[in-house]
C-alpha cells in the first residue's frame, strides 16, 4: 500500500479549510494502517507527494497547470486522465522503486474472445501470446 507522506503541519499553515484538515487524524490512520499492513504481511510505504499532479504518469514531463484544472494531458507524450488518477499512478510507480521493484511498461492486452456467443465467460479469455492460445483444442459444434 502506498500512500503520500503528507507535511500535514505545512498544511495547516495554509489558508482555507484549516479546521476541516485539524479534524482530520491523519497520523493516526497512518499508524492503523501501516498496523494492519504488518498484520496481514503487507508492505506500507509512505512516499513523497510533491509534484505527482503535474509529472506525466507515462513519460514523466512536468507540465505547470493550476490547481482547478482536473484533466491531466500531456503535451509530450499526449497522456491524458483525470488529474487525480495521474497522481495515484505516480505514487504507485514512486512505492515500487522505493521497494526497489520496476514499474513494467504497460501496453493494451489482446485478447482473443469467440465471436460466435454474446456473453463469455472470464476463464474463457486468453491473452495472445499465451500457450494456452497456442494448444490446439476441439470446439464442440
Amino acid at each position: 500500500v502506498f500512500v503520500e507522506d503528507l507535511n500535514v503541519a505545512e498544511m495547516l499553515q495554509g489558508d482555507g479549510n484549516a479546521r476541516n484538515k485539524q479534524a482530520a487524524a491523519w497520523r493516526q490512520f497512518i499508524t492503523l494502517l501501516e498496523y494492519k499492513g504488518e498484520l496481514y504481511g503487507t508492505h506500507v510505504v509512505q512516499v513523497e507527494a510533491a509534484g505527482t499532479t503535474k509529472e506525466c504518469a507515462t513519460c514523466g514531463v512536468e507540465t505547470a497547470k493550476p490547481i482547478w484544472v482536473r484533466e491531466h494531458s500531456c503535451p509530450s507524450c499526449g497522456f491524458e486522465c483525470n488529474r487525480d488518477a495521474n497522481a495515484a499512478m505516480n505514487i504507485l510507480q514512486r512505492g515500487f522503486a522505493e521497494l526497489g521493484l520496476g514499474w513494467p511498461e504497460s501496453t493494451p492486452v489482446e485478447t482473443v474472445l469467440p465471436t460466435d456467443t454474446t456473453r463469455v465467460s472470464a476463464k474463457r479469455v486468453v491473452e495472445t501470446g499465451s500457450p494456452t492460445l497456442n494448444e490446439a483444442t476441439p470446439v464442440a459444434e
